[in-house]
Order: structure tokens, then C-alpha cells, then sequence
């Protein structure tokens, strides 16, 4: 039997993927304090860690709110940028599609653009790194709107994605609260997004029923589902899903620290032992697997990949998710082929 050490070994020098990656999410308590610092912020030790020690979605969103307050200027970008990448690296992520906070940064009335050319050097300076095994991991980015904030805003997220699109954007998305409007109202937003060469990602089924991720797929198009967890209550969209290889990037850990898991099993009680990720792999459902926003969930890629061993699924499982991320990754062609390549190589140990 493979010990413990040897199976880390062994993830950690799995070439993986990462879907479902918000940079904002990479916030670390290290990295608030040190930019509450620069802006002559006190902050108390006990309120860090009580705003860190999540209960539910409501307290996790005013956390993003209130750790992205501290992100202010592109250096600011650049040096979560650079946390990102190292975590990345150390993690064995050699592609990720990181989402950025646009409609935030819009609210706060920053410079999207610079902000993103900082951060987007960092990752370039990372990827390009010698020697070769030092490297970075290479990136896109996923521009992201907020729901809450309305149809409006979202538009102009997606206005500068296009123009961005040719210096590594590769795709518009939505997330926030599902219950706060209708995905009805986003319709023409996508049609902009789609009519740029934009590829389309939707948050649904997170804490919202399964009628979120059938609207994502069927009024917007979506082409991947984030979280989409909502899909085990409904036999008929798991078909759709299994039918269509549409897939879900499952955050295992995300749904557990935010509520959504007990949510959508109506459970008080849940634990990522009862994650529906198994069942969706073994229907057929496309599944991915990825953090979300792993510093203020406390996890990492390896630990998700961990827990999913302990849901019950095997190392020939986690291989087939893992090539499923690349297979679905918005990469060209010919990159994505090459990561495929390099994935033959890797046989479950025994």
C-alpha cells in the first residue's frame, strides 16, 4: 500500500489544472495585514481571525468585501499576484483560469486596466522563470461581473473583457448572490460577451436551486457551471449535464465553509464526506476540481484532491477529473494537446 508521503508525492507532481480560482480569493491574513500596513489600517488579531473563520455565504461575502477593501492601487495586484503564483507552483498547477473581481474594482472606481496589466506581468514573469522547474504556472483570466449589481454594471465588465480579450482574457462571467436577480436580466450581456469571442461561465447552483443552472445553460449559454452543486436535486438536469458535457468546477471545501452543502442537502449537519462530487462522476457528469477562493477557505488544491480520495473516489478518478480540467479549459488547441501529452505519463500508484 502507497503511504500517505508517497501519494502527496505523487498529487503533488500530478501537472494539474485550475478552473475555479478567484485571485481576490488568494487573500491571505499575511497578505491583508501587510496591505492594511501601507494604507495606516490598524487591525486587531482577534477581528482577523473571526472574519476568517467562516459560518455561512453571508459572512463569507462580507469577508471578500471587506479583505478586497485593501487592494487599491496595481502594486497592490501584483503582489497577490505573486502570492498566487507561488502557491500555484508549490501546488503542482501548471494551468489555471483565474478569475478576476472586475465589477468590484469597478465599483471602487480603480483603473481596470492597469490593474490587470500588473497583475498579468507578475504571472508572465513567473511562467517564464529559469530554470524551467521553477516556473509559474501559465494563466488566462476570466473577467467576472456581480450579480447583485445588476445588469449595468455587468455590461461594462464585459465591454472591457473584449477589449482585453486579445492579451489573455478568455472569458466573461457572473457570481454573487443567485437570488438577487434574475439571469433573464443578463441576457444581452452575454450576447455582447459571446459576439466578441468571449467564452461564458455563470456561478449557479451554488446556494440556488437547480433552476439556476438549467437558466445558465439555457438563457445564457453558459459553457461551464461554477460550483452548479444545486444539480443533485434534480435527476433530469444531471442528465443534461451527463448528455451535454457540460461541466461543474467542484469546490469541495467552498461549499462546505459557505453553507451551500447543508443548503442543497437540507441538512444542518453536512459533511464533505456527503458531497454529491461522486455521484455526478459516476452519472457521467463532466466534474473539475478546484479551491475557489482557498485562502479564506483555509485549503488548497492537494487538500481538495485529499478529500475527494476520502468521498471515495480513486487516484484513476482524480486522473480523469484532472485531464477533464484541460479538456475543458478555454486553451488553444495545440497547448492544450501538450498538457494532455504530458499527463500520460502519470499511472495511479498502487
Amino acid at each position: 500500500m502507497t503511504s500517505p508521503a508517497n501519494l502527496n508525492l505523487f498529487l503533488r507532481q500530478l501537472p494539474k489544472a485550475e478552473l475555479h480560482l478567484h485571485l481576490e480569493g488568494m487573500l491571505s491574513p499575511t497578505r491583508v495585514i501587510s496591505l492594511a500596513k501601507k494604507y495606516s489600517v490598524s487591525l486587531d488579531s482577534d477581528e482577523l481571525a473571526s472574519r476568517y473563520n467562516l459560518r455561512g455565504f453571508t459572512q463569507f461575502l462580507e469577508l471578500y468585501k471587506w479583505a478586497t477593501s485593501f487592494l487599491r492601487e496595481p502594486e497592490d495586484y501584483a503582489q497577490l499576484a505573486q502570492d498566487a503564483a507561488t502557491a500555484l507552483h508549490e501546488q503542482g498547477v501548471v494551468y489555471a483560469e483565474i478569475t478576476l473581481s472586475v465589477g468590484v474594482m469597478l465599483l471602487r472606481k480603480q483603473n481596470v486596466a492597469e490593474n490587470f496589466h500588473a497583475l498579468k506581468k507578475v504571472f508572465t514573469r513567473n511562467f517564464t522563470a529559469s530554470p524551467p522547474s521553477e516556473n509559474g504556472p501559465q494563466v488566462q483570466f476570466i473577467f467576472d461581473a456581480v450579480r447583485q449589481f445588476g445588469p449595468t454594471p455587468a455590461m461594462e465588465v464585459a465591454r472591457i473583457a473584449a477589449e482585453l480579450k486579445n492579451q489573455g482574457v478568455v472569458a466573461f462571467g457572473l457570481g454573487g448572490d443567485e437570488l438577487s436577480v434574475p439571469l433573464s436580466n443578463f441576457r444581452p450581456i452575454y450576447k455582447f460577451a459571446a459576439g466578441h469571442g468571449l467564452h461564458l461561465l455563470v456561478h449557479a447552483g451554488e446556494t440556488g436551486g437547480p433552476e439556476q443552472i438549467q437558466d445558465a445553460i439555457d438563457i445564457l449559454g453558459a459553457e461551464r457551471i461554477g460550483h452548479g452543486i444545486a444539480a443533485i436535486r434534480s435527476s433530469t438536469l444531471i442528465t443534461t449535464l451527463a448528455n451535454r458535457k457540460i461541466p461543474l468546477e467542484i469546490c469541495p471545501t467552498s461549499n462546505l465553509r459557505t453553507n451551500a452543502l447543508s443548503i442543497q442537502l437540507n441538512s444542518a449537519h453536512s459533511k464533505l464526506a456527503h458531497h454529491p462530487l461522486p455521484k455526478f462522476f459516476r452519472q457521467g457528469v463532466p466534474v473539475t476540481i478546484s479551491t475557489d477562493d482557498p485562502a479564506m477557505f483555509n485549503t488548497t488544491l492537494l487538500e481538495e484532491y485529499s478529500a475527494a480520495l476520502q468521498m471515495g473516489l480513486s487516484f484513476e478518478d482524480l486522473l480523469v477529473m484532472n485531464r477533464t480540467a484541460f479538456e475543458h479549459s478555454f486553451l488553444p488547441e495545440p497547448a492544450r494537446q501538450s498538457f494532455l501529452s504530458q499527463l500520460q505519463s502519470f499511472a495511479a500508484p498502487t
